[in-house]
């Protein structure tokens, strides 16, 4: 076998055939994989974009060519001014626990931009404490942030996600679910995981619903990663022990939630809808 003039064959025993820029000595992009997986050039929103697997979320589709709007609480613009080394991020600060807060974003978002690709809900609100001091106050905050606020979002910006969907790349609506919401947890976290097992459930009821509409809705289910969620469980148990329920003996990375939006975001993932991914590494199989 021959190479062309432009490439030659980079051949080391026990590895794979690949072709080389004789020049650059860089692998060449593989035209299929550029086609499923690109998101250039298209609008995406991440809430809860400033920190945890939100902010991870936010890096890789800023990477990948997106322009990207974050929304939270705190550390909004510092953490868009970073994010924009590598591309375009802009900042949204909200507090989407409260109705002034999910319209406030839905204005800002609909007054810079005419559509909106993707959604991607991964703002969260954590409450760890014993079923005799699970306070009424925090189990409404826990729901109002990981599902009505979600369900908000969808019915304000559903004109903006209409007005991206295009045949055949339609637009994205992502939650951020949770093992949790799979299986009985073994920490304190009633509001959390009933909340997350409700989001489950309305990601299914809201693909049904918005199919024909040109939006694809789906779930990611991550489990056990370095975030200051799983932070109560580290200090409890320790780093070890809470790594060792993990069937693949590992915390989650960044690059294993990225590669799950860009899928779902991209011509890849254009066919799916009402799924809830797993993330996790077995976690929802103990």
């Amino acid at each position: 076998m021959r190479a062309s003039p432009e490439c030659e064959l980079n051949l080391t025993p026990g590895s794979l055939i690949m072709l080389v820029d004789a020049e650059s000595r860089l692998p060449r992009k593989d035209p299929i994989v550029t086609a499923l997986f690109d998101v250039s050039g298209k609008v995406a929103l991440v809430t809860g974009g400033s920190r945890g697997i939100g902010r991870m979320i936010a890096k890789g589709l800023v990477d990948a060519g997106a322009k990207v709007y974050i929304t939270s609480r705190t550390g909004c613009e510092e953490a868009a001014a970073e994010l924009s080394r590598a591309g375009e991020c802009l900042p949204l600060p909200a507090d989407l626990s409260s109705e002034e807060g999910v319209g406030s974003v839905a204005r800002a978002l609909r007054s810079a931009e005419p559509a909106l690709h993707v959604l991607v809900h991964s703002a969260g609100a954590h409450h760890v404490a014993p079923l005799e001091e699970h306070a009424p106050e925090a189990w409404d905050e826990v729901w109002s942030v990981n599902v009505k606020s979600f369900f908000r979002l969808v019915q304000e910006l559903q004109p903006e996600l209409r007005a991206a969907a295009r045949p055949g790349d339609p637009a994205r609506v992502i939650a951020m679910g949770s093992a949790d919401g799979a299986r009985v947890p073994q920490m304190d976290v009633y509001a959390y995981g009933a909340s997350k097992a409700g989001l489950h459930h309305l990601v299914a009821h809201l693909a049904r619903r918005l199919a024909r509409r040109g939006i694809t809705v789906n779930a990611i289910s991550p489990g056990a990663f370095p975030t200051d969620m799983l932070r109560p469980a580290i200090d409890e148990w320790g780093e070890e022990t809470v790594m060792q329920q993990v069937p693949m003996r590992r915390f989650g990375e960044p690059s294993d939630i990225e590669a799950a939006v860009l899928y779902l975001a991209s011509r890849g993932g254009s066919y799916v809808t009402g799924a809830v991914i797993p993330v996790d590494g077995g976690l929802t199989l103990v």
